[in-house]
């Protein structure tokens, strides 16, 4: 693979934080959109738990989380905001879903095939991780249906799901992680977000990324979970998924830096933690971003 492209922009503060929507005093929780939520097959719902939670965090107005378990959970004894709907009635889930989330634990299982099939023919903003492009790469039907989406999509891989998607090796995706991520934007018509050390974003057009948040503590069981969450839960509150994706791995990372700063972490850090962080990382950058618009305008007016 050669090096075809430019080096990416670094994230920073300033960016990020002009990215964030406006949330009026007058809102109400439909104002921040619906996301709905699918994945949690056995053996692996704590993963579409986390992702759930985490897009409760991220602001959005109603969560909805549809297990593909043999026994689904109907209630998170932990937050009971989030509400949850029976695989079996995708006429009903489907309706309420403004931006879906499908990958989190979603399995490789013909269920699970037939579930995505049926997402990805939604005219519906869509992000795909974990399962959902693993089973992209695998089957030709389902890459298919993905590239001819109209709709908004964002992909979430780590660098092995980027190489099955792109047919190539590991080590080829770390040595050229700005183009490999261009490539997948490209031959699927998404936004690429490859995770890792300096996550990559990468638009269909000459958008090009890469993020400086983040740590060595992220690299454990369910941090993706929690990005795809975040991503997904701005995306439903009307972020554009280039924007969102942005905003996604740089509050995620700082969640993460802002823990090990607590010292809890990078040793034994979890992902669960990383909700609340991202929180009040989050808030922070409102609280920022409203303080500098005050005294713009007040400078305006003298």
């Amino acid at each position: 693979m050669q090096h075809l492209f430019s080096n990416p922009d670094l994230l920073d503060l300033a960016t990020v934080r002009s990215l964030l929507l406006h949330r009026p005093d007058n809102a109400h929780k439909g104002t921040f959109g619906k996301a709905v939520l699918v994945g949690g097959d056995d053996g692996m719902q704590g993963a579409l738990l986390l992702a759930a939670r985490s897009a409760l965090h991220s602001g959005a107005g109603r969560v909805y989380a549809i297990s593909l378990a043999t026994q689904p959970v109907t209630l998170d004894v932990n937050f009971p905001e989030i509400m949850f709907r029976p695989l079996s009635q995708p006429q009903e889930w489907l309706a309420l879903a403004e931006h879906i989330v499908i990958g989190t634990g979603l399995g490789q299982t013909a269920k699970s095939m037939d579930v995505l099939a049926l997402c990805l023919q939604q005219n519906k903003s869509l992000l795909l991780d974990a399962d959902a492009l693993n089973l992209i790469a695998k089957q030709p039907r389902l890459a298919e249906l993905m590239r001819n989406r109209t709709s908004p999509s964002v992909m979430t891989p780590h660098p092995a799901e980027a190489a099955r998607l792109m047919d190539a090796s590991v080590e080829d995706v770390q040595n050229y992680r700005a183009e490999c991520a261009r490539e997948i934007a490209n031959q699927f018509q998404t936004i690429c977000v490859l995770k890792g050390a300096g996550t990559i974003i990468a638009g269909q057009d000459d958008a090009l990324f890469k993020n400086p948040t983040g740590n060595v503590g992220l690299a454990t069981a369910g941090t993706g979970d929690v990005l795809s969450g975040l991503i997904g839960g701005f995306m439903a509150q009307g972020m554009a998924g280039i924007d969102a994706a942005q905003v996604g791995v740089y509050v995620h990372g700082s969640a993460a830096d802002r823990l090990v700063e607590a010292g809890i972490g990078p040793v034994g850090l979890t992902a669960s933690e990383i909700i609340t962080s991202a929180r009040l990382v989050l808030n922070h950058m409102y609280a920022d971003r409203d303080t500098q618009l005050t005294n713009e305008a007040a400078f305006v007016t003298v």
